[in-house]
């Protein structure tokens, strides 16, 4: 790394891009409660629209009256000269704005022309490799940290993979080369982002063979190598780590492909045939084994047959139709009502990562306010000062602690 991010005089710490979606308004209600504002966080929101901005500070207003303090900034995802209007204000942009591979480009790119750092809670493997293609060696020269997958995709599987790691390192034991990631409790909401980006990639690799082999590529993250991991699982399975019958898990093709980045990222400390799946725990015995089989099925419908079907333009209103649309998202009540559990196990040991409330929405907004102040206060950890980043290699183990203060816990419980 050479050179310095011009940050000095800025007068945002952090700027939330897409406050007016629904994700924006929970990060924002995030740092509205636990920082405030006129203390050591300088923040703003930023969107499209003034109006919409304007109504979401009213909301705000209605929790504490100095949420009228909070600055707005409009600005358009496609056009370069307001983000980089937007950029230069601010030392991190904390990124709401998806589909990523339809609207995340110029923003990423106009981060990296001002030395801004930038996370953001995308789940699309195709928009991070393009990032990485684009602007790794630049933003690593210049010691940009463009931190993607900043949510529940894959922050959890990406910090409890290296708080594993760390764990046996601290016990004096070798790393795991064979990590499982085991899910063992998931209630909460479908995000209607998310699958409008299910969408988008599914339109996108109609279109494009590259990028259809990227998406079945397990290294489509870590260019260049290869490994001993094959393409995600796709039925049912048995996990000798958790002693459990196994379903897919709906999100191990992004989580997975992040983990392996870290992993080369880091140097790849767990060597050369470091191997990381995840699936759903479904229990043991027959009604472990029927569980199984039912996921499975469910799962291959969901990211196989819906997508296909959307993709004929006479069946893609009826399918949509029972969808959460973009912008949606559960109730306040239902949201505090769900959470999660995952174990990450290898080399003898289990960690836990335990959280409280809806972990699409309620987690995710969680972290990734989280991971912007971490990026706007903390100093760099080593290794990750700058480049197309992780959670794990931007964040680290401090990040961990951080994540404890917010209902999200990453522990061992076991070996």
């Amino acid at each position: 790394m050479s050179g310095s991010r011009p940050w000095e005089g800025r007068p945002l710490d952090v700027v939330i891009w897409g406050a007016t979606g629904f994700t924006g308004e929970l990060v924002a209600e995030q740092l509205l409660a636990k920082y405030g504002l006129g203390g050591a966080l300088r923040w703003a929101l930023a969107g499209r629209s003034l109006a919409k901005l304007e109504a979401v500070r009213d909301r705000l207003i209605a929790r504490d009256g100095a949420a009228a303090e909070l600055k707005l900034i409009v600005a358009d995802s496609h056009d370069p000269t307001s983000l980089v209007a937007m950029t230069s204000q601010a030392r991190v942009i904390c990124s709401t704005v998806g589909p990523y591979l339809q609207h995340g480009a110029d923003l990423v790119a106009a981060c990296v022309q001002t030395g801004t750092d930038c996370c953001d809670l995308t789940g699309e493997a195709p928009f991070i490799r393009r990032m990485v293609d684009a602007h790794h060696e630049r933003a690593a020269e210049t010691g940009v940290r463009i931190v993607h997958a900043c949510g529940f995709d894959s922050v959890p599987s990406d910090l409890g993979t290296l708080a594993l790691q760390a764990h046996l390192k601290e016990a004096g034991r070798p790393p795991a080369t064979q990590v499982r990631l085991g899910v063992k409790k998931l209630k909460g909401g479908a995000s209607g982002g998310t699958i409008a980006s299910m969408m988008g990639i599914v339109d996108a690799a109609a279109k494009d063979r590259e990028l259809r082999r990227m998406l079945v590529d397990p290294y489509s993250l870590d260019p260049g190598f290869s490994g001993p991991d094959g393409r995600d699982a796709m039925g049912p399975g048995w996990s000798e780590e958790h002693q459990a019958h196994t379903a897919p898990f709906i999100m191990a093709g992004i989580n997975t492909r992040v983990v392996r980045r870290s992993h080369a990222l880091l140097g790849r400390p767990w060597g050369a045939d470091f191997s990381y799946e995840e699936h759903t725990l479904c229990g043991r015995g027959l009604r472990g084994w029927i569980r199984a089989q039912e996921q499975a099925a469910l799962l291959l419908f969901v990211l196989l047959l819906a997508p296909l079907l959307a993709a004929i333009p006479a069946l893609r209103p009826f399918v949509i139709h029972f969808l959460p649309k973009p912008g949606e998202g559960p109730g306040r009540a239902a949201r505090e009502a769900g959470s999660f559990v995952m174990l990450v196990a290898g080399g003898g040991s289990t960690v836990e990562v335990v959280g409280e409330g809806d972990p699409g929405y309620l987690g995710t907004s969680r972290m990734l306010s989280e991971a912007a102040v971490a990026l706007a206060k903390d100093p760099p950890i080593p290794g990750g000062e700058g480049g197309v980043l992780t959670p794990a290699t931007a964040l680290g183990l401090p990040f961990v602690e951080r994540l404890a203060q917010v209902g999200i816990r990453i522990r061992p419980v076991q070996g």
